[in-house]
């Protein structure tokens, strides 16, 4: 039998330690993917001072609400796809790693607990979950988009966004981002082969 090797930053305990806050809905864990700032700033926004003028980052779920970086700076809550999809792929070697007795509870005070492939597919079942229809017909992606979609004309058009709406899926930024964004096909075949789809 071949023996597996880890080479890691994070095992065991610490991994687990990580894992606790980042599939905490109130932190990182949104219904959409994995947030790219804690939802625990916008309650507690982090402060530093720097030559004597305050700085000031707390969570911001969509655009970003200053001009730092030219107002490009929104890596402050939305779920950005090809950091979620690194996750996923990294989730899934740790389980080849640790197996299915290595578990986590997820999300985070559920009492729901999983091994790492099952949180990697809960995981890209979320982020999925972007283009899937609700009950009402219409996807997470297009809440920030309607007024540049014809409603009767543009209704079975899916888009790619650059990034994603940290609370509500709804697409952000270029709508274009097929390089990145385009992922969710892979996803969406492992998830196929898997049979975890879920709605």
């Amino acid at each position: 039998m071949k023996e597996l090797r880890l080479v890691a930053l994070t095992r065991g305990h610490r991994m687990k330690c990580l894992l606790r806050r980042m599939l905490d809905p109130e932190e990182f864990l949104s219904d959409y993917g994995i947030r790219s700032l804690s939802k625990y700033h916008q309650a507690h926004p982090y402060s530093i001072t720097i030559r004597g003028e305050e700085k000031i980052v707390s969570y911001e779920p969509a655009e970003s609400q200053t001009g730092i970086f030219g107002g490009n700076s929104n890596w402050r809550g939305p779920v950005w796809f090809p950091i979620n999809y690194l996750l996923i792929e990294s989730l899934q070697q740790f389980h080849h790693y640790y197996g299915d007795d290595f578990k986590v509870e997820c999300p985070t005070g559920s009492g729901q607990f999983m091994h790492l492939k099952e949180v990697a597919n809960e995981l890209s079942n979320r982020l999925i979950k972007i283009w899937l229809r609700d009950d009402k017909g219409e996807c997470a992606f297009a809440r920030a988009s309607q007024s540049g979609v014809n409603g009767s004309q543009d209704r079975h058009r899916y888009l790619f966004h650059e990034y994603f709406h940290g609370d509500i899926g709804a697409g952000l930024g270029a709508s274009h981002q097929t390089g990145w964004t385009g992922l969710v096909a892979k996803l969406i075949q492992q998830q196929g082969e898997f049979g975890t789809i879920q709605r």
